[in-house]
């Protein structure tokens, strides 16, 4: 009996393995026959089309996406938000203002921010694309049932915005919200000690305290004016009216109805979607019944030709975006070891001219910044290294971009946060009320240094401190002989304070203020480049095949969120405080030196 129910047993573990296994096969096969369609699919685009750039479910990145679009990329993605890269969407917007079938473009939806994309740097850069495509000539049109801070600051240079009567604008103004553990650690107990220099470098905040420090918070109400007077500046500009006028409905209202919006004179018109559909099937020729001559935006990037590699007359775009951790890295993080590897391969490729590092990361592990920024330093002995700072640029974001030969900054970039800390994680009490125990025995003073089963003693803390004012010597050594500043001036803008552009750009840090196309242009002019540069960029977009190959292997894949598709105001704040749990788990400098921004720095 018992060898029948384990043959029994077996059969069925055999069978579900082959239907498992036969099943995601044709799911892969499936998948690779819709990705070739979709590449064979030549999109066509009628003359007097609109361009629609539907923000819908879009997530503003740096970095092209992961894995190539298809029929099946919900199998992949779920329902997280669909990547659509700066570049791309600003090169799809040029193209459209040189393109005779495209009449002008049509602005609906809202984003989906994402980790560190649909940042106001980012959103700077694509805004002048569409000015740029209005002074050719060709209107800029948007309409939104709802639009928050990010959609309206990008459609505010547009010619007509209208809004559904129903419709919100959700403009209160700039805020970062940190979300503190310091009660919860100690309620579990877990406990966290602490090692920095820098008196701004509230990077460590969350975990040790219940609120924000006198100077933190100091430093995150300067940042935040300046941030907000950058985009109040550029809206007002847009909407023909004031600073001032702007920021009395703004303080006014903050969720501002259609009717407060037409009155304020930020919106051009209050129309019920089916009314603006109606005019643009009038305007574009089309009948009654019929959609109004239209391209997708994702569509249209999607056949533009990329130029083709020329020997030597290549500019490569390097996208650190993310966390800065030790190792390979992966999904939301640059891996030190792995983007070492490829500053190493550019360097030996003499096909490449210029290099361009695009940085969009709050920093991290202190020993990867360096591995990443000796490769960097190596490369410019040989090749022009432009940096571009994009969205977030600060701690060993900008340990990484101190030594190109010229940084380009937005004026609502966040850098600067030079400075360093440490955390000893300890579980003593956590371990107490779940009824464990440790005991030791050890061969030295030191030799249980490095032990999260007891807090660490005053002897032991000395030993971090020391490694930790050694990294920050190190980092302003770094910004002094990088930017050419003397030393003691770099100590006094350091401290671990966070920077604007803006500011940047006077304090020394920053030489430019320009995107990620100004710096491209600018390297392909260092390396005598006649024209425009063919671009080669990393990380790269993978094939859906490769994905799938990936699949079946044993290779890690990114990691598993417990929370994923929930929108609106809970479910930001859920996935927030996900995000910053996830985050902990890349603190892994061998040395446990971190140069990183406060944690929940992100500015909506």
């Amino acid at each position: 009996m018992k060898g029948f129910f384990a043959s029994f047993c077996g059969t069925l573990l055999a069978l579900f393995a082959f239907v498992f296994v036969s099943g995601l096969l044709l799911i892969g096969v499936f998948a690779i026959f819709i990705s070739m369609g979709e590449r064979a699919k030549q999109v066509h685009v009628e003359p007097g089309s609109y361009l629609v750039l539907n923000l819908d479910g879009i997530n503003l990145t740096d970095a092209p996406p992961a894995v190539e679009s298809s029929g099946l990329g919900a199998l992949f993605l779920g329902d997280s938000p669909s990547p659509l890269s700066l570049r791309q969407a600003v090169t799809g917007l040029r193209a459209a203002a040189r393109d005779e079938r495209i009449r002008g473009v049509f602005i609906t939806g809202t984003f989906w921010p994402d980790g560190y994309g649909t940042g106001f740097a980012a959103l700077e850069e694509l805004r002048a694309a569409l000015a740029d495509l209005r002074a050719s000539g060709k209107p800029v049109r948007a309409y939104f049932d709802d639009a928050g801070t990010a959609e309206f600051y990008l459609a505010s240079v547009a010619q007509e915005v209208a809004l559904n009567p129903f419709g919100l604008l959700v403009l209160p103004g700039l805020a970062s919200e940190p979300i503190f553990f310091g009660s919860a650690f100690e309620k579990w107990g877990i406990g966290v000690q602490v090692t920095r220099s820098g008196k701004y470098k509230g990077a460590i905040e969350p975990f040790t305290r219940t609120d924000l420090s006198p100077e933190n918070r100091e430093q995150l109400t300067v940042l935040l004016d300046d941030l907000w007077g950058v985009v109040r500046a550029d809206i007002a500009k847009g909407r023909g009216l004031s600073a001032g006028a702007l920021q009395a409905v703004v303080d006014r209202e903050g969720l501002i109805t259609a009717e407060a919006a037409l009155g304020a004179g930020l919106v051009d018109r209050v129309v019920y979607r089916d009314e603006i559909l109606q005019a643009l099937r009038e305007e574009t020729g089309v009948g009654p019944g019929e959609p109004f001559l239209q391209v997708a935006f994702t569509d249209y990037v999607k056949q533009l030709p990329e130029r083709p590699e020329r020997f030597g007359s290549v500019v490569a775009v390097l996208y650190a975006e993310g966390e800065i951790v030790d190792g390979a890295g992966g999904k939301g993080a640059v891996g030190g070891a792995t983007f070492a590897r490829e500053l190493r391969a550019l360097r030996e490729d003499d096909s490449v001219a210029a290099v361009v590092l695009r940085v969009n990361s709050p920093g991290g592990s202190a020993s990867a910044s360096e591995e990443i920024l000796r490769e960097l330093r190596l490369l410019r002995e040989q090749k022009p290294v432009i940096v571009s700072l994009g969205s977030y640029a600060a701690s060993g974001g900008y340990w990484i971009a101190a030594y190109g030969d010229r940084v380009f900054t937005q004026a609502t970039t966040i850098t600067g946060s030079i400075g360093v800390f440490g955390v000893q994680f300890d579980i003593q009490k956590l371990g107490e009320n779940l009824g464990l125990t440790w005991d030791r025995v050890q061969t030295g003073e030191k030799a249980g240094l490095l032990t999260a089963s007891r807090p660490k003693s005053p002897a032991e803390l000395a030993v971090f401190q020391r490694l930790v004012d050694h990294t920050y010597d190190e980092f302003l050594h770094r910004v002094s002989e990088g930017r050419g500043l003397e030393k003691g001036v770099v100590q006094a803008l350091a401290q671990g304070r966070v920077w604007s552009g803006q500011q940047a750009l006077g304090l020394g840090l920053a030489d430019e203020r320009g995107g990620l196309g100004a710096a491209i242009a600018h390297a392909a002019l260092r390396a005598g480049i006649e024209g425009e540069p063919s671009l080669r960029e990393f990380p790269t977009t993978r094939p859906l095949a490769e994905a799938l190959a990936e699949l079946f292997s044993d290779r890690v894949g990114p990691e598993t969120r417990l929370i994923r598709g929930l929108r609106g105001p809970l479910g930001l704040a859920l996935r927030r405080a996900e995000d910053q749990a996830l985050e902990v788990t890349r603190f892994n400098d061998p040395r446990g030196v971190y140069a990183r921004l406060p944690l929940d720095l992100r500015v909506r």
